[in-house]
C-alpha cells in the first residue's frame, strides 16, 4: 500500500496551524507522515518549528538550506523534492502557489496538490459543503478558496437554498451583494498593518473583487449560474473579517424561517456577540490553534428581512481562517479514502464547531 503522507509548505497563518490538526489527528485520520518545509532559517522563530516538530511533524528545508537550518539545531528530515516525492497530499499554503505549479507538474507522487486563497487558476475549485458533488478526484490541483469566499457561499447556500418542489436543493438568488471588511493583518504579523481604512479597488468588471468571482466559479461547479457583486475595505485591526450581505432570494420568506436555517447547519455558528474582538477571544479560548473551524459565524439579531420577505441584509464573521482549514483536511481526506471524509471530521473535529458563540 502507499504511503498516505501529508505534506504542508509554508508556517504561516494557514500553514502553522494545518500542521498542528494533521499532526494531532495523525492516528485517527490514518496518515503516517506528517511533514513540512520552511524557506528560511530565522532564530526568532526557532521555537515555533521545534514546538511543530515536538507534535510530530517532521521539518523539511531546501537542499542549499540545510547547513543553515541544522546550525540553528533543527534536525532536517528530507530535503523538499524528497518530500514532495513521497507525499500522497501537498497543501501549498504560501502565496506563489501558481508560481510554484510547473514543479508540482512535474512531480508523479502526489494524489494532489491544493493552493490556497486567491490562487485562482491553479486547479479546481473547493469549500467544503459547498461544491463536494463536484470534485473530481482524478484532477490534481485544487484551490481552496479564501475564508470570504467560503462565507459568502456558505450565506448564499444556507439562506438561498430551495428546501420544496421540483427546483429542491438549488440556490434561489435573484442577485447578491457583499462588502468585504477585511483586517489589515493577522496578530501573527508584526509588519504591514495600516493606520486608517483603506478601501480597495474593482478590479474585476464583472464580479468587483476576486471574492464574488470565485464564488460564481464554485457554484458553476454545480451547475448555479448567480449574478454575484463585491467589494472590500480594509480595516486597521488584528481581529477578524466581517462581511456585510445584501441577498435578494426568488422566494419570499420570513426572519425566523431564514434563522431556523442558520441554526440547523452545523457550518454555521450562531452568536449574539456584535464585536469582533469577542468572537475573536472565544476563538482563542476555545478554538484549535486559536481557530473556529465554522464557515461563518453570524448574529442573527442584526439581519434584516425586507417587508416582502424577498431582500435578506446583514453582517456576518469570517473566521480567520478556519473554514479553509476545515476545506484543506476535508480535501485531503477525500482524497486519501477516496470518499467523503464526513466521519473522519465529526469524530475528530466537532469541539471545534460550534452551534453558539
Amino acid at each position: 500500500m502507499s504511503k498516505r503522507n501529508v505534506h504542508i509548505i509554508g508556517t504561516g497563518t494557514i500553514g502553522e496551524p494545518l500542521i498542528g490538526l494533521f499532526s494531532a489527528f495523525r492516528k485517527e485520520w490514518d496518515i503516517d507522515e506528517v511533514s513540512f518545509h520552511k524557506r528560511t532559517p530565522l532564530v526568532d522563530e526557532r521555537a515555533k518549528v521545534e514546538s511543530m516538530v515536538r507534535r510530530g511533524a517532521k521539518l523539511v528545508v531546501d537542499t542549499d538550506a540545510v547547513a543553515q537550518f541544522e546550525a540553528l539545531g533543527h534536525k532536517i528530515t528530507q530535503t523538499s523534492d524528497e518530500a514532495i516525492a513521497n507525499a500522497s497530499v501537498v497543501i501549498d499554503c504560501t502565496p506563489v502557489g501558481n508560481k510554484l505549479k510547473p514543479r508540482y507538474v512535474e512531480a508523479s507522487g502526489p494524489k494532489v496538490f491544493m493552493a490556497q486563497g486567491s490562487e485562482f487558476g491553479f486547479g479546481q475549485q473547493y469549500a467544503r459543503g459547498i461544491n463536494d458533488a463536484a470534485l473530481n478526484l482524478d484532477e490534481r490541483f485544487v484551490q481552496i478558496v479564501s475564508c470570504n469566499t467560503h462565507n459568502i457561499c456558505v450565506m448564499l447556500k444556507t439562506l438561498g437554498e430551495r428546501l420544496e418542489g421540483p427546483q429542491a436543493g438549488t440556490v434561489g438568488v435573484d442577485w447578491a451583494r457583499f462588502l468585504c471588511m477585511r483586517r489589515a493583518t493577522d496578530i501573527s504579523q508584526a509588519t504591514d498593518f495600516i493606520p486608517a481604512p483603506e478601501v480597495g479597488k474593482h478590479d474585476d468588471a464583472r464580479f468587483g473583487t476576486h471574492h464574488a468571482r470565485d464564488a460564481w466559479h464554485l457554484f458553476k461547479t454545480i451547475n448555479e449560474d448567480l449574478d454575484l457583486f463585491s467589494s472590500a475595505v480594509k480595516l486597521p485591526t488584528q481581529y477578524m473579517h466581517i462581511l456585510q450581505f445584501t441577498i435578494a432570494l426568488s422566494e419570499p420568506t420570513t426572519q425566523a424561517a431564514l434563522v431556523a436555517r442558520l441554526a440547523e447547519n452545523p457550518r454555521v455558528a450562531l452568536t449574539e456577540k456584535r464585536s469582533s474582538a469577542l468572537v475573536f477571544s472565544f476563538g482563542r479560548d476555545h478554538g484549535f490553534y486559536g481557530r473556529i473551524l465554522n464557515e461563518t459565524v453570524i448574529p442573527p439579531k442584526c439581519m434584516h428581512v425586507s417587508e416582502d420577505g424577498r431582500t435578506v441584509t446583514g453582517f456576518c464573521f469570517t473566521p480567520q481562517d478556519g473554514n479553509s482549514l476545515l476545506s484543506s483536511m476535508a480535501c485531503a481526506l477525500w482524497y486519501l479514502d477516496g470518499e467523503d471524509p464526513r466521519d473522519r471530521l465529526k469524530d475528530t473535529l466537532t469541539p471545534y464547531m460550534f452551534s453558539e458563540i
